[in-house]
């Protein structure tokens, strides 16, 4: 894929997924932003491209504020020109058990998870439609084809950004501006934690590699593993209660 003067815009790019994009998209010759809340790691990582020759820029921000998120984007213009690919990669995990929910963590879930999706997607939105062309990926979960045990608000996250890129891809068709899903399965990352169960467990710079070759091709849904993705596929055609039985008795989180 060539990047060279393409301007990427990676939010939750101080760690894991993130940065690993961050990372291959400036070795392939983007200009690129990072965007997190940790501006040391942030700062590391610039400093990493640069020395390899890259071009990339800290954005310190909280996607869960709009105004920050629309200040970061002026600022990547400004300095590199128009952003032309957007990965809304922050997100966050909590356990949900029931019957003792923590609302305010499930709060602060939603606000990552889903209102820092759409902050990210509407401080570069409208220049994309403007100038004709662009990109607009998310990184999904395959958690979000069906509910998991001990994992609501995060499934229900995982949902409701797929069926906002999903609705968002049928508003800008004829726009120039695309749209991509992630659906990856279990990465090592600090995201999972708390999970007992990992198969088919993919090391990060694997998981970058499949991501910016489904954002190469420029399609519209991308599943990984194959193993983990047939699964969870065949899941959403399990009747109710089988699915649910299933489920009960294989629960990943501990």
């Amino acid at each position: 894929m060539d990047r060279r003067n393409k301007v990427v815009l990676v939010t939750g790019a101080s760690s894991g997924i993130g940065r690993g994009l961050a990372v291959e998209l400036a070795r392939r010759g983007a200009s690129v932003g990072l965007l997190a809340r940790r501006r040391n790691l942030l700062a590391e990582t610039v400093d990493h491209i640069c020395e390899a020759g890259g071009r990339a820029l800290a954005l310190p921000a909280d996607v869960t504020d709009a105004d920050a998120m629309r200040a970061a984007a002026y600022k990547l213009r400004r300095e590199f020109g128009p952003i032309d690919l957007l990965i809304a990669n922050a997100g966050i995990s909590v356990n949900t058990f029931v019957p003792d929910l923590c609302e305010k963590k499930i709060a602060q879930l939603i606000n990552v998870n889903v209102i820092g999706v759409v902050n990210s997607v509407s401080a570069v939105l409208r220049q994309m439609v403007d100038q004709g062309n662009g990109h607009l990926v998310v990184n999904s979960s395959l958690a979000a084809y069906r509910g998991l045990p001990k994992s609501a608000a995060y499934c229900a996250s995982k949902a409701a950004i797929s069926s906002f890129f999903e609705a968002l891809r049928i508003d800008l068709k004829g726009s120039g501006v695309d749209v991509t899903i992630i659906y990856p399965g279990f990465v090592k990352t600090p995201l999972i934690t708390n999970i007992i169960r990992t198969p088919y467990i993919m090391e990060v710079d694997q998981a970058v590699q499949k991501i910016v070759r489904a954002i190469e091709k420029r399609k519209k849904g991308y599943s990984f593993p194959w193993q983990l993705a047939t699964i969870a596929r065949a899941c959403k055609l399990l009747p109710i209660p089988m699915y649910d039985w299933i489920a009960a008795r294989n629960s990943f989180r501990g």
